[in-house]
Parts: structure tokens; C-alpha cells; sequence
């Protein structure tokens, strides 16, 4: 009972026995069916539609076209109200647009009686539009003179910039200008190796991919009287509502935004997708429930992707004793694809972070976001740190190669220690074990073996290697938005618990262990505590979201402080039926104690507050908690390979990773999100990529049998391990987890690779077309002659 025991999921049974209700068993009888009408080209203007035909059609109830939509802009991404005028988020979406900026754009919706109509008058409209030539890449768009992607960013199609010089761990400057100047004069001729220090000068490139997970996007609506309900795929319900009363003019009153199981999300069910246009449909059709239910080939390009990017690196760095320093400017270009979503915030996200992971001499950061004709970047698991983690990482092995030391005790020299504070915001590091990380992971990898016994056998066409990475991650998003979550808790007459949080359960265990706490701390069995896992914007607590890894650290603080505040409404009733004072009594196991002995069950003391005739109360308290803090986690993953060179295929062995996330809830439910990260970070370094034709932008492999996620075959042996730790202003002493175990599983493989057959890999994905390509660059294999 309580924390640090791994008690099941409390929604397994649900489940696996298939009786867990998602969007698409809730749909009502006789719901309309809406269909999009997706633009055939990537860039251009509509001119006109012609849907005569298609509203001939027998059982179509309504055809909306980009010309009938309100031209209210609005936000698509889920984060809290800013409080200040330039942190709002960047309102650039309509529901349908007449401005077709990615292939597959919004221009126009069909409701019918079922899908099978919609989709056959889809076929029947007639559109005219004027098209402009596609700009897919960065270099494209940057370059590109032609019409702007967004007329309001005209300058080369760059939507923000971040830009920062930080000395000694302190933040000198953030001005754009003057940051590029001292970037450009720092590293002038600085092209040679010299004295004790080596250069190093290096791109690397991510691709764009998608969160594929299992359940599509979906979502439907229908009114109740004046109100609209939506129910959808939402991290994000309360932040929802409010911006789909934004986008509709629909007081946030009479929104009501109700969230279900849901199938997975990693970030991309935190946008604002069809909702607001659902409730324009619906409110349209007289208040007739109207679904939304994407297939996977919309759900991969009309959702989110995570940003592709390419990462310049230019470092300078010296290892030896009393003489050691580093300086590095990181360049960062992200593609933010069609429209603006989280606008700036992961490429910032990203370009932050290279100076939290490693403290040099000085880190001069620059990050832009440039718009291109493809699908709309936003969050995804790591918010933009696991690409340049591939980037930092892969690198630090390159310096290590350069000066001939081993990259592990490089990574020590430089990484950050007990005591750090970020430079961008007062958050200190109040807990720090990822030496202990890397000593433990180093050991069971068999690090120091392996690298003299591989590197004595790698003459061949078959190779092995070991490679590893590391990395920081905070815990929420304070102080840059605001930070709070809601706990509302019931104590039942029969001394059970009902609680209730506005933060959603989207596969990740939270609901569990929020569980957890409230009986570490009210000693109530989880058995006997009620989750309510579906989140009702009418009735839940307020909490923005499940994002930033944020759920055990904050909401698990709101969590504390109702279990807390619960228990002295407890203490203070079993005082007055007993005549002691609050101080004699204490908690135990379902029941009130005194002088170490029972002196009331839970189901007494609730029973009698709510039953009495002089003073009847219902048992029940509500709090908001505002967090002040943020906490960092820290890991390490290593990577043991096995190279085919001729044949460019990777096997992985064995991975290790083992992290610090400070006092762990549930051990065994950690170890599930760890090994989950780690299967998506193998897909991020071997196998996935949108692809899309380099002419058109048409997506080529939008499904799930083109685009290769690894299966269970492909998973190989994991080693998972949480060392001990506790973060002071963590609820109980801990801190993130979901989202750090992808970040460094991608450079460890890559690393790993290195090793075995020292070529420089600088793009992911590494399919094996890549590899042999890199391999014959490298002398490895012969070139092929076309």
C-alpha cells in the first residue's frame, strides 16, 4: 500500500478484457459521419469549389467549404493562457483554409448519414485553385523568393528565432545579432587541430517522424440545448475548451469537453485538431451528433509529426588534466512544416538544453524555425530534445575519437554536476545521480571489455560495437508557463475513496500512481480507492494537460496536498466524536489511531460526519496546486551492436539503460515506460521516416505497413535499472520519467555503429541504403559504380 510498491495498472483489466470505452464506442445513435476533402498539391490558393454534385447526393446532410467557415484564427496547441502579451501562442489555423499549405490540407467537409457516403461525395466536388511550386526542405523555403508560406512571415519563411551566449554557465546575451557576431568571430579559422586541442565542424540531420500510436484520431459532438459536448482524443480537455471557444465563439460555459481511454498519444493528442470544427458542424445540423474518425493515412499527415531538423555543431575542446575547456556554437534549423502549432517553443526547447547536459567555457546557441509545405510539426515525445541529443551526443564521440580518450570519461569531464543552475531561469539541480548512471550502465554493458575486445576484432565484414549516450530533462515547463493541477477527493460512507484529477491517463500509468500517493499518504488501499479516469471539463478538476513529463511531479503535488488537507478533516471529526485533541490521533491502515491503538475505522468516522444530526458534512476536499520549482532527471543508455557491412543491417544485442528519476512510485511500471521509450528510440534510429515525393509532397508512406516501426521481433534484450535518489521538491521525492528514456537510445546505437566501424553517421534514420552509402564514403565497401 502507497508508494514505492509496483501494484498493478488500474486500468489493465479494462483493457485486456476490451471492456475500456474509447471515442469510437461511445458514438452515438445515429451519428453523422464527416469527411475532409484533402488538397491534392502541397502550396497554392483555392479558387473556387462546386459541390452541386456532391449535395445531390442521397444522404449527405451538409457540405462545408473553406468559403463557408468562419475566418476566426485560432491557436492548435493545448498549453495554458499566456500571461504575458508575448508568450501568446500564434493563432494561424482555420478550420478549413482556402490557403493550401501542405498536401493534404483542409478545404472542405462532407457530413452524411455514414462514412461510406461521405467518402463517395468527396469524389463528386469540383475545385479550381492556383498552384505554387512546393517548398519541402529547409534550404527550399529559407531561399525561396517566391510567395511566402504565411504572408505574415515573410523573411525568408522564418516564423522565430532563439539565439543565446552563455560564459561560465551565465547568460550574457540573448540578442540575435550579437550572438551570430560573436559565433562568427569565436570560431574564424578555428579549422585546424593545435596544441592539446582539438576542432570539430560537423551537420546532423533528423527526419521527420509520426507518434503512431494505436488509436487514430477521433473525436464527435453533439448539443445539449445552448451547449455543445465534444467528446475526442484529448491530453489537454480543459485547454480544449478554451480554444474552442476561441475558434467558435462558443462561450468556454457552454463547452463541455469529455475525454475517454485513450489509445495512446505521445504528444500529439495535445493539439487542437477537428474539435472546433465539430462543434461548427454540429451547431450547423441543429445540435445532431456529428464523429470525425480519422484513418491512419490522415492521422499520420493531418495531425503532427515531430520537426526534422539539422544540427549544426562546432566545437573545440581540450581533455587534458588542469587544461580541460570546451566551446561549442550549436546551430539549429528546425522544419516546422505548414503552420506554427507550439510556434518556436521545441527548436527553443532544444537549443536550451545543449547547455544544461554539458557545462563548457561557453555555449553560443542559435535556433530558427522555418516554414516548409509539409505537415505541421508539433510535440512529441522529447519536445526537441532527442533530436539534438543525436546530434550533441554523436559528437562527443567524434571529440573523443579526435583526442583519443575514452568517450565515456570524456562525457564526465564535461557533464553537468551536483549544483548546477540553469542559466535561463532560476532552477537549480537539487538532485543529481548520473555519474551513478553512467558507472552502473558502463558495468553492465561491460564497457571497458568490450570496447578493448571489439576493437580488436573489427577488421572484418561483420563487426560488433558499444556506444553510449546521456541526458538531462526537467520535469515540467516552470517558470516559462504557468504550472498547476487540481485533486479533487471523496471519503465514502463506507471509507473508500473517490478521486478525481483533470490530468489525463493516456497510457503512461498516472492514474496509478497518483493513486498511490493519496494512500501512501490517507493509508487507504488502492483496492479501495476510485480513479475516475475519464476526464469531464464539466466536473473535473482543472489540470492543463498531460505533457512535460509533468504528471507525477505536479499533479502528484496536488495530489499530496488534497490527500493531506483530507486527512486533517478526518483527524479533526475523530477528534470531536472522541473528545482527544487533532494531536493524539494519527492515520493508520484504514483507520483512526490513538495511543498506537484503532480507535475508529475510516468507515466510522464517515459515516458519523455525514449521518450525525447536529452537524452533518460530506467528507470532501478540493485543492489547486501552483508549482514554484522544476527538477531535472538524468540517464544514461548503452548499446551493444553487431554490423553487417556489406549488407548495412544493424543488430542490437543489448541495451542498458539506467536512470535517475528520483524516488520511483512504482518500480515496475517505471521499467514499462523505459522500455517503451527505448523501442521508440530504436525506430527513431533505424527505421522510420515519413517520405514524401521530392516533387509533389505527396506522403508515400503514410500507413503502417510502409512506415517500419520496430515489432516485437525487432525489440532486442533490455536492462532496465532506476538508481536511488530523491528530489527535495519532487512529492515524494520524485521526478520525470515518461519522456527520457527515447532521448538517448538513438545516439547509443549511433555511437555504437561508430565504434564498430568507425564511420561518422550523421543522419537518421540508419536504414540500411543509408549505411551502405556512408560505408562506401568510408572505404568500407567499394562504391558502386552507376
Amino acid at each position: 500500500m502507497g508508494v514505492g510498491q509496483s501494484i498493478p495498472r488500474l486500468d489493465a483489466f479494462e483493457k485486456v478484457t476490451g471492456t475500456a470505452r474509447y471515442v469510437e464506442d461511445m458514438l452515438p445513435a445515429n451519428t453523422l459521419h464527416a469527411k475532409l476533402l484533402h488538397s491534392t498539391f502541397a502550396n497554392g490558393v483555392i479558387k473556387a469549389v462546386n459541390t452541386d454534385k456532391a449535395a445531390a447526393l442521397s444522404g449527405v446532410e451538409l457540405i462545408v467549404t473553406c468559403f463557408d467557415v468562419p475566418q476566426t484564427r485560432f491557436t492548435t496547441v493545448a498549453h495554458p493562457k499566456a500571461l504575458e502579451p508575448e508568450r501568446a501562442e500564434i493563432a494561424d489555423r482555420l478550420m478549413l483554409t482556402s490557403r493550401v499549405r501542405y498536401y493534404g490540407d483542409d478545404i472542405a467537409v462532407v457530413v452524411a448519414r455514414n462514412a461510406h457516403i461521405a467518402k463517395k461525395a468527396l469524389k463528386l466536388i469540383e475545385v479550381q485553385y492556383e498552384e505554387y511550386p512546393p517548398l519541402l526542405t529547409i534550404k527550399d523555403a529559407y531561399e525561396s523568393r517566391d510567395k511566402p508560406i504565411h504572408e505574415e512571415y515573410p523573411n525568408n519563411n522564418q516564423l522565430a528565432e532563439l539565439c543565446y551566449y552563455v560564459q561560465n554557465n551565465k547568460l550574457v546575451t540573448m540578442e540575435g545579432d550579437s550572438v551570430r557576431s560573436r559565433n562568427e568571430e569565436t570560431f574564424r579559422g578555428a579549422t585546424e587541430d593545435s596544441g592539446d586541442a582539438v576542432w570539430s565542424d560537423e551537420t546532423y540531420k533528423v527526419p521527420v517522424v509520426q507518434h503512431a500510436h494505436l488509436e487514430n484520431i477521433s473525436s464527435f459532438a453533439y448539443m445539449e440545448g445552448r451547449r455543445v459536448v465534444i467528446v475526442t482524443t484529448t491530453q489537454s480537455p480543459h485547454i480544449l475548451r478554451r480554444v474552442v471557444s476561441e475558434a467558435t465563439g462558443f462561450s468556454v460555459g457552454d463547452i463541455r469537453i469529455i475525454k475517454p481511454y485513450i489509445g495512446g498519444a505521445f504528444g500529439n493528442k495535445q493539439e487542437v485538431l477537428y474539435e472546433p470544427l465539430l462543434a461548427f458542424l454540429t451547431n450547423k445540423l441543429g445540435g445532431r451528433p456529428v464523429c470525425m474518425l480519422l484513418t491512419r493515412e490522415e492521422t499520420f499527415i493531418n495531425s503532427r509529426v515531430r520537426h526534422a531538423m539539422e544540427i549544426r555543431m562546432q566545437c573545440r575542446v581540450s581533455a587534458l588534466p588542469g587544461k580541460e575547456s570546451l566551446g561549442r556554437a550549436i546551430t539549429i534549423r528546425s522544419n516546422k512544416g505548414s503552420y506554427a502549432s507550439h510556434g518556436h517553443a521545441v527548436p527553443s526547447h532544444a537549443i536550451t538544453n545543449t547547455s544544461h547536459i554539458y557545462n563548457g567555457d561557453f555555449t553560443i546557441g542559435e535556433s530558427y524555425s522555418i516554414f516548409t509545405n509539409l505537415p505541421a510539426s508539433a510535440a512529441m515525445r522529447g519536445y526537441g530534445i532527442p533530436q539534438v541529443a543525436f546530434a550533441v551526443e554523436s559528437n562527443m564521440d567524434e571529440l573523443a575519437v579526435k583526442l583519443d580518450i575514452d568517450p565515456l570519461k570524456l562525457r564526465k569531464k564535461f557533464m553537468m554536476k551536483p549544483g548546477f543552475a540553469d542559466p535561463f531561469d532560476p532552477t537549480p539541480c537539487g538532485s543529481n545521480k548520473l555519474e551513478q548512471c553512467i558507472d552502473k550502465g558502463a558495468e553492465l554493458i561491460g564497457w571497458d571489455q568490450k570496447r578493448v575486445e571489439y576493437a580488436k576484432g573489427n577488421t572484418g565484414m561483420l563487426r560488433r560495437g558499444v556506444g553510449m549516450g546521456i541526458f538531462a530533462y526537467k520535469s515540467c515547463v516552470y517558470p516559462l508557463i504557468l504550472e498547476n493541477a487540481g485533486c479533487r477527493m471523496i471519503l465514502n460512507q463506507n471509507g473508500s475513496l473517490t478521486m478525481q484529477v483533470g490530468a489525463t491517463e493516456i497510457g503512461q500509468g498516472s492514474d496509478t500512481v497518483l493513486t498511490q500517493m493519496a494512500s501512501e499518504v490517507l493509508r487507504i488501499p488502492e483496492n479501495k480507492i476510485h480513479m475516475v479516469s475519464e476526464q469531464d471539463t464539466d466536473v473535473a478538476p482543472y489540470d492543463p494537460g498531460s505533457y512535460a513529463s509533468r504528471q507525477t511531479y505536479v499533479t502528484g503535488s496536488a495530489v499530496k496536498k488534497a490527500a493531506q488537507q483530507l486527512r486533517d478533516r478526518i483527524l479533526t471529526h475523530a477528534a470531536a466524536m472522541s473528545g482527544l485533541s487533532v494531536e493524539q490521533l494519527s492515520l493508520g491502515d484504514e483507520a483512526v489511531m490513538a495511543d498506537g491503538k484503532k480507535r475508529f475505522t475510516l468507515e466510522e468516522v464517515a459515516s458519523h460526519s455525514l449521518y450525525n444530526k447536529k452537524d452533518s458534512q460530506y467528507l470532501i476536499t478540493e485543492v489547486t496546486h501552483t508549482c514554484h520549482s522544476n527538477a531535472f532527471s538524468f540517464g544514461a543508455c548503452f548499446a551493444d551492436v553487431e554490423v553487417d557491412v556489406p549488407l548495412g543491417k544493424v543488430m542490437i544485442n543489448q541495451i542498458v539503460a539506467v536512470h535517475d528519476s528520483g524516488y520511483i512510485i512504482n518500480p515496475k511500471l517505471a521499467k514499462g515506460q523505459m522500455h517503451g521509450g527505448i523501442a521508440m528510440g530504436i525506430g527513431y534510429a533505424l527505421s522510420e521516416e515519413l517520405l514524401f515525393d521530392r516533387v509533389s509532397g505527396k506522403p508515400l508512406n503514410n500507413n503502417l505497413l510502409d512506415y517500419k516501426i520496430p515489432g516485437a521481433m525487432d525489440i532486442p534484450p533490455m536492462q532496465c535499472l532506476l538508481v536511488d535518489d530523491y528530489e527535495p521538491t519532487g512529492p515524494f521525492g520524485n521526478k520525470s520519467l515518461g519522456e527520457p528514456p527515447l532521448i538517448p537510445t538513438a545516439p547509443a546505437i549511433r555511437n555504437a555503429v561508430f565504434f564498430a566501424t568507425g564511420a561518422s553517421i550523421r543522419k537518421l534514420p540508419m536504414t540500411p541504403q543509408h549505411l551502405v552509402e556512408s560505408f562506401m564514403e568510408h572505404g568500407l565497401i567499394p562504391k558502386i559504380e552507376h
